[in-house]
């Protein structure tokens, strides 16, 4: 049995192995698979495999022997589900890999709005502090969160994270997810969005991205928020209007905004956050420590394992 992986650069660079995947059938591994190339590189291939890479409508009607796609990701909006469920191919996803690293991210981006680490660092290689007249200097307002609140919206695993290590530094939390369960109250007080908007100090978005929430940051509802609010978004680039945002930030009504996901990726050079104050963006990395990648990889395997064995798990479409 053929298997492809379309793009397998991002989750594996180089410091892991496919060997576990290559025993389960005749593998090819391609790190980057432009549109235009897509139905070639599938081939005749039973098992695709795909990260960012579509698999469109098109795509499956080209290649009649697919029956098994599997996505390195939670997300699997890259590929046309409804084709696939209607030529009954299963899809499969990785959940929950990146939980703990994702969550550790959110609160090293405020860490970083906070403190600004790496500039000041920066600054003390340059032979700033060497020259110093004061025995210490700062260049942005030096931020203690202990007693702050933060409000998270989207409370699941990785939203729990979040809060736990926000409660570990004495904060605040509180929480708005349409699915309350015991373990996010041992954590949070749960509110309406409204209720979480007004009160929080620091706003973490942590939920997925539906209609419901697509723009869910815009300018009415910062318009409700604290002045002087942070915002913090490692979970799905379109929950935020990037224009308002930029606006917020440029007018100081947002104080600081940590984003390491943004609506078009790779970023778009016209993209208002660029320039904005006060706005540190990264490039789409929370999930990738190689701890998270590892999980992922194994998970990927055990996916494909257990569709040959006609155990099929993890699927989000039959």
């Amino acid at each position: 049995m053929k298997i492809v992986v379309l793009d397998g650069y991002t989750e594996n660079p180089g410091d892991l192995s496919w060997d576990e995947l290559a025993s389960l059938g005749d593998l090819t591994v391609h790190d980057r698979t432009p549109d235009d190339k897509v139905v070639e590189r599938i081939g005749d291939a039973s098992i695709v495999i795909t990260n960012k890479t579509p698999i469109t409508e098109s795509v499956l009607a080209a290649c009649p022997g697919v029956k098994y796609i599997g996505v390195l990701a939670t997300g699997y909006n890259v590929v046309d589900v409804e084709a696939a469920t209607r030529r009954n191919i299963p899809v499969t996803n990785i959940p929950t890999y990146g939980t703990a690293a994702v969550g550790q991210f959110a609160i090293a981006l405020l860490l970083e709005i906070c403190h600004h680490i790496g500039h000041h660092g920066q600054t003390v290689a340059s032979g700033r502090w060497g020259k110093a007249m004061d025995f210490c200097y700062w260049d942005y307002p030096l931020i203690e969160l202990a007693g702050k609140t933060i409000g998270i919206v989207g409370f699941g695993r990785i939203g729990q994270v979040t809060g736990r290590i926000a409660k570990a530094m004495d904060m605040d939390v509180i929480a708005h997810d349409d699915f309350q369960n015991e373990a996010g109250k041992s954590i949070a007080r749960y509110v309406s969005l409204d209720e979480l908007f007004a009160r929080s100090d620091v706003i973490a978005l942590h939920c997925p991205l539906f209609p419901s929430t697509q723009g869910l940051v815009n300018k009415k509802t910062i318009a409700a928020m604290k002045d002087g609010v942070i915002i913090i978004n490692n979970s799905r680039g379109p929950l935020i209007v990037e224009q308002d945002l930029a606006d917020a930030l440029n007018s100081g009504k947002v104080y600081a905004a940590g984003l390491d996901v943004v609506s078009v990726e790779p970023i778009a050079t016209d993209n208002p956050l660029l320039t904005a104050k006060n706005c540190i963006i990264t490039p789409h990395i929370s999930w990738a420590p190689r701890e998270s990648r590892q999980r992922l990889m194994d998970i990927a395997v055990e996916n494909v394992r257990a569709f040959k064995e006609g155990r099929p798990v993890n699927v989000v479409n039959l």
